[in-house]
């Protein structure tokens, strides 16, 4: 929710009339946050919006389920180009690594699109699109995503994934049960992002909203306590012709955050981007490092007691580690201390800069690897260290 936004043809005032130059009355539909008391968007359809009917559900992805087992306490390391590869669409492309109640993590590698609609009504996803492009389309309009994009996706909100066939695809998908929003420090008392916060609004971009649109599919798979639900339209749901709110899509370029320098070495907070029920996402970007004359640029050994830590690698030089390229996934729980490879520490003195580029993900509660992730995990990582 970055403010509030108006598109299209809305009455006058909320549950009011509206209606077409032909006298034809529109339908409301909410989506509300929070019960009422939290964010909400209106939008007003040509047809009544709640008429679609059970089906039998066809599309969907493999869903983390396995929790409290107790996993060796290691450091690892999941290379994720090792995962089997298929043709199939993003609802059904997803691949979950690694989860716990607030979160789970997971990437996927579409060739198709999305045949159905979709509506996760169990928590808001956002991506980060590792390789490719393509077009989120949904009924408050179509956004456009490229490589080195987050793209954020609602709870609740009907959409469609198109991505761009002529490329490959790799996008990290992080779900969030307890939804997700901007820090709360970076806000000034009226909602406006402060002049010292790491991103603008003019940094986040929205759909292009174009009215109703028919595109001849009437199926949509819906996410709900941890299952899919098909359902069956009579009409397009993607008949919308005005909107009026803050709950709705966005993209945030990774190469819009703005990093922070200091004299020495500044904590992962810093880097914050994103913040959901208990984690943190963080974002990485070239910058240059620490100024004082002996400065330790590379990230101290730590011990982070209360909190997980997930790597997502994008691109560049990762100084701090070994044997990792761009798309591995590190993971480093809390319990045991953890810090650069060997030698990485003191090369790093003298640096001026880094262009690593990285997603991360701090987590409160213990995470769990799905069987995915463990049928592709390096296991010497951990040794890597001594």
């Amino acid at each position: 929710m970055i403010e509030r936004e108006v598109r299209g043809d809305v009455p006058a005032k909320h549950h009011i009339v509206l209606r077409s130059d032909a006298g034809q009355l529109r339908y409301e539909e909410c989506i509300t946050r929070n019960g009422f008391d939290g964010p909400y968007t209106i939008m007003y359809h040509v047809n009544r919006p709640h008429t679609a009917a059970p089906a039998i559900v066809s599309h969907g992805w493999d869903i983390a389920t396995a929790r409290g087992v107790t996993e060796p306490l290691l450091r690892r390391h999941f290379q994720t180009d090792k995962l089997a590869r298929k043709r199939n669409a993003p609802v059904d492309a997803r691949i979950p690594l690694l989860h716990n109640e607030d979160v789970v993590v997971g990437v996927l590698r579409p060739t198709e699109e999305d045949p159905v609609y979709f509506v996760n009504g169990d928590a808001d996803d956002l991506y980060y699109i590792h390789q490719g492009g393509g077009v989120l389309r949904s009924m408050v309009g179509d956004l456009r995503f490229k490589s080195g994009d987050y793209v954020y996706v609602p709870k609740g909100l009907l959409h469609r994934f198109l991505p761009d066939l002529a490329h490959a695809q790799m996008w990290l998908s992080m779900e969030c049960f307890g939804g997700l929003g901007l820090l709360k420090q970076w806000r000034n008392e009226l909602g406006q992002l402060r002049m010292d916060a790491p991103y603008c609004h003019r940094d986040f971009q929205l759909p292009e909203f174009q009215g109703p649109l028919e595109e001849g599919i009437r199926e949509c798979s819906v996410k709900k306590n941890g299952a899919f639900h098909g359902f069956v339209y009579n009409e397009s749901p993607l008949d919308v012709v005005g909107w009026d709110g803050t709950v709705y899509p966005f993209v945030f370029p990774i190469l819009n955050f703005q990093p922070r320098v200091g004299l020495t070495h500044v904590p992962p907070t810093w880097h914050g981007t994103f913040a959901t029920r208990g984690a943190l996402i963080c974002s990485f970007v070239p910058r240059l490092v620490d100024f004082h004359p002996e400065a330790i640029p590379c990230p101290y050994p730590h011990s982070a007691v209360d909190c997980d830590e997930v790597i997502f690698y994008c691109h560049g030089e990762f100084t701090s580690r070994k044997g990792i390229d761009a798309g591995s996934i590190s993971y480093h729980p809390a319990g045991i201390p953890h810090g650069p490879h060997p030698g990485a520490y003191e090369k790093s003195i003298g640096t001026h800069r880094t262009d690593e580029m990285a997603v991360m993900l701090d987590t409160f509660k213990t995470l769990y690897p799905t069987d995915f992730a463990k049928g592709v995990e390096d296991k010497a990582y951990h040794a890597s260290f001594v």
